[in-house]
């Protein structure tokens, strides 16, 4: 596997394999790679000629500094991990390399950046769009992977290809979960033993929600499953919706792709996760 750490070093080795008609794959992280991660590597390369994987925290989709400061860095873990993945190419630069100063960015992406985790979450998917369309803008990938764990990150960057009218396909690639239920995330290292029983809660109560799904109770189904959520020792709900999955505003009787997405701070870790009901 090649690193670069230059933007120019990575796009003139782009240019000379894109040359040869190679077709170019990207997965985007903000590294501590887990099996989910690994999944997305695992899909580009059977759909793809070279696979590009990014590693960069970036600072501007983080509205508390803390949560910033003590995102897991494990550079050299995950260097051997996308070895023995197989991956062709790591884009791992520095803040310098991606942002100068004083810059301003604004997409208007409509009312997707205020529901659910834009609600809680001010600002972030600002800084998710500005950071992908870099991204996209230095790899130029034919086909970009994403895991369905951001469902709403999905959406957006979806929008803001539309907007732009980037020339990229997105991918977006099933959540990978623990052997009990749990969905990766590079967060769940911080959770305790017991926070990780807890957290458990989560997808058990969106699982029940498909099992259960009937458009005539939407409104009680999420109660339901808020009620059970609250009573998890240790576990703060921030929201649980049933939602159209193209628009994330509440699912109604004629909603034809229909999501349960879930966000709870367990303990001091905030995660989230999500399960398409019907599709």
């Amino acid at each position: 596997m090649k690193n670069f750490t230059k933007k120019a070093q990575l796009q003139q080795h782009l240019q000379s394999l894109r040359a040869g008609g190679a077709v170019i794959g990207f997965v985007p992280t903000m590294g501590a790679l887990h099996a989910g991660h690994l999944s997305l590597i695992e899909q580009a390369q059977q759909q793809c000629d070279i696979v590009v994987c990014s590693i960069f925290v970036n600072p501007t989709q983080f509205n508390d500094p803390k949560d910033l400061e003590i995102y897991p860095r494990p550079i050299q873990d995950d260097i051997a991990k996308l070895t023995q993945a197989g991956c062709d190419l790591l884009f791992n630069p520095d803040v310098a390399e991606m942002y100068a100063d004083n810059e301003k960015w604004h997409l208007d992406i409509g009312e997707l950046e205020a529901l659910l985790e834009g609600k809680f979450r001010p600002g972030h998917y600002q800084g998710v769009t500005q950071v992908v369309f870099k991204l996209f803008d230095i790899v130029k990938p034919d086909v970009a992977f994403f895991g369905q764990k951001d469902y709403q990150q999905v959406l957006v960057i979806t929008q803001m290809v539309k907007l732009l009218n980037m020339p990229v396909k997105l991918v977006m690639c099933p959540i990978e979960r623990e052997a009990d239920g749990l969905a990766m995330s590079s967060r769940n290292i911080h959770l305790t033993a017991d926070d990780r029983q807890h957290a458990l809660i989560l997808s058990k109560t969106l699982n029940n929600v498909k099992t259960k799904f009937d458009r005539n109770h939407i409104e009680q189904l999420v109660q339901n499953a808020r009620a059970a959520i609250n009573a998890e020792p240790g576990v703060t709900l921030g929201y649980f919706e049933i939602a159209d999955g193209n628009t994330l505003r509440p699912a109604g009787n004629n909603t034809k792709k229909v999501v349960a997405l879930v966000a709870a701070t367990v303990g001091k870790t905030r995660l989230i996760d999500n399960v398409i009901v019907r599709d």
